[in-house]
C-alpha cells in the first residue's frame, strides 16, 4: 500500500510526501513510487501514527476506530482482574484483528494492595507492565516490593496516585464548588502526598515508575524535581483535565464525575503548563464508559469515569491550535511515549515501524454528542462542544480498520 500526497507527521516534524507499506510494516518515506502497491491519495490530510492509549478500562472497539487508536493497555480493573496469567491472555487475544491489545497487569493480588500478584507469570502471558488499578496501594512496604519486583522484570509500574486517606469517599476536589454544592471532598493535595511517596520509592528501587493521571501543580513540581535527579518516572494526563475544571459538576453533571476529580482553574492551567514544557510524557484517554444505571444518580452515588476515546484526539488537537504543542510533540504524547512506556516498538513514522496509521482531517468541524458518540456508552464530560479533527481512516499493522459499533 502506497498512501500518496498526504502531510506525514514524522517525529521531526510535518513534512509532504508519500509512505510505503510493505509486509505490515512502514518501507519507505518520501518520494516513493507505487510500483505494484495499491495506491491510496490523501489529498492533503494529515497521515500519523495511530494512537497508543495507556490506560483504558474497557476495550471498546467502535469508539477506538472513531479515535484513531490501535493500541490499548487495559487496566487490572477488569472481570476478573489481571492477576493471574489466564485472563491476562485472553485480553490480549481478544482485541484481534482490530486493536493490539497490551494488558497491565494487577500490582497485587485482587488489587486489594496486600500481597503480590504473579507479575512474572502474567508478563509471559502477555503483560506490558503492572499498576495498582484505580486505587493507591496504602502500604509503603508492599508498594517498595511491587517497584522492585517490577524493576526486575524491566516493567513499568502504572500508578494511581491519591492518598487514600485522605480521599475516603470524596467525589470531588475541597473548595468553593464542592463546599456549594454540598459534595464530599478531599483536599487537592492528597495527590501531591501519594506522588511524593511513590517517587521516593521509585528512586529508591530504581524501578521505571509512570503515574496515570497528575492533575495538580504541587504534584507536578515534585514530578519536575525527580526528573532532574534522574529518577525513572513518567506521567499522563487526559483531556478532561486540561480543558475543564471543577466548575463543569456545578449543576450536579455526573458526567463529568471522574477519577481524580476535576480540579480548580489555578491546577488546571498548572496542568497545561506541564503539557508545554514537557513535563506530561502521555495523554490518554481514561476511557471508562459507564451506563445510565451508573450515571443517572445523585452526583455522590454515581460512578466515577468518562467514555474518552472517541474524543481523545479531536480534545488532543485542541493544544496544538491554542499553541500549547507542535503537532509532532502532540503524536509523541499519543503514541511514541506511551509505546516506550509499554515497551513496545510503535508509535512512530519511521521505516521498519509497525504501519499503525491515521488519515484525518485536522480542520473538519463537528459537535461532540453523546447520545451519537461511537462506542457503548457516551458519558463524556464534553457533551455540546464543538471541535475540529476527524478520523478518516485507520490501519493496524497495514491492515484497514472498518468502522463498527461493537464493544468487548
Amino acid at each position: 500500500m502506497l498512501v500518496t500526497n498526504a502531510r506525514l507527521v514524522c517525529p521531526d516534524g510535518v513534512r509532504a510526501g508519500s509512505l510505503l507499506v510493505r509486509d505490515g510494516a512502514i518501507a519507505a518515506i518520501g518520494m516513493v513510487e507505487a510500483g505494484d502497491a495499491t495506491a491510496i491519495d490523501a489529498r492533503g490530510k494529515l497521515l500519523a501514527p495511530a494512537i497508543v492509549d495507556l490506560g483504558v478500562f474497557r476495550v471498546d472497539r467502535a469508539a477506538c476506530r472513531a479515535g484513531g487508536i490501535v493500541r490499548v493497555a487495559p487496566m487490572p480493573d477488569q472481570a476478573p482482574v489481571l492477576d493471574d496469567p489466564g485472563p491476562v491472555q485472553r485480553l490480549a487475544l481478544i482485541g484481534k484483528p482490530d486493536l493490539w491489545i497490551h494488558p497491565i497487569a494487577a500490582a497485587t493480588t485482587g488489587l486489594r494492595g496486600q500481597e503480590l500478584a504473579e507479575m512474572a507469570s502474567c508478563r509471559a502471558a502477555g503483560a506490558r507492565a503492572v499498576g495498582t488499578g484505580a486505587r493507591w496501594i496504602a502500604d509503603a512496604g508492599v508498594m517498595a516490593r511491587v517497584l522492585a519486583y517490577a524493576r526486575d522484570l524491566d516493567l513499568a509500574v502504572i500508578a494511581h496516585a491519591e492518598d487514600a486517606g485522605l480521599v475516603g469517599e470524596a467525589v470531588a476536589t475541597a473548595g468553593e464548588t464542592a463546599t456549594r454544592l454540598g459534595l464530599p471532598a478531599a483536599p487537592a493535595v492528597a495527590e501531591a502526598l501519594a506522588v511524593a511517596r511513590d517517587l521516593l520509592l521509585a528512586e529508591e528501587t530504581g524501578a521505571r515508575l509512570h503515574l496515570r493521571q497528575v492533575t495538580t501543580a504541587a504534584a507536578f513540581d515534585l514530578v519536575r524535581a525527580a526528573k532532574r535527579r534522574g529518577v525513572r518516572v513518567t506521567c499522563g494526563i487526559t483531556p478532561a483535565h486540561l480543558l475543564l475544571s471543577e466548575i463543569a459538576v456545578s449543576d450536579f453533571r455526573t458526567y463529568a464525575h471522574l477519577s481524580p476529580p476535576l480540579r480548580s482553574e489555578a491546577d488546571r492551567q498548572a496542568c497545561l503548563a506541564a503539557v508545554a514544557d514537557g513535563t506530561v510524557d502521555v495523554l490518554c484517554s481514561g476511557h471508562a464508559p459507564k451506563g445510565p444505571e451508573a450515571k443517572r444518580l445523585p452526583f455522590a452515588d454515581s460512578e466515577a469515569g468518562m467514555a474518552g476515546a472517541a474524543t481523545l484526539l479531536a480534545c488532543a488537537l485542541t493544544l496544538v491550535r491554542d499553541g500549547h504543542v507542535t503537532i509532532e510533540r502532540l503524536f509523541r504524547l499519543l503514541a511514541a511515549n506511551p509505546a516506550a512506556v509499554l515497551g513496545v516498538d510503535a508509535g512512530e513514522l519511521a521505516v521498519g515501524k509497525p504501519a499503525d496509521l491515521v488519515l484525518l482531517d485536522d480542520d473538519a468541524p463537528w459537535r461532540i454528542a453523546a447520545d451519537t458518540l461511537p462506542g457503548e456508552w457516551g458519558n463524556t464530560p464534553f457533551d455540546g462542544l464543538p471541535v475540529q479533527g476527524k478520523v478518516l481512516r485507520v490501519w493496524k499493522g497495514g491492515r484497514e480498520v472498518a468502522a463498527h459499533n461493537d464493544a468487548a
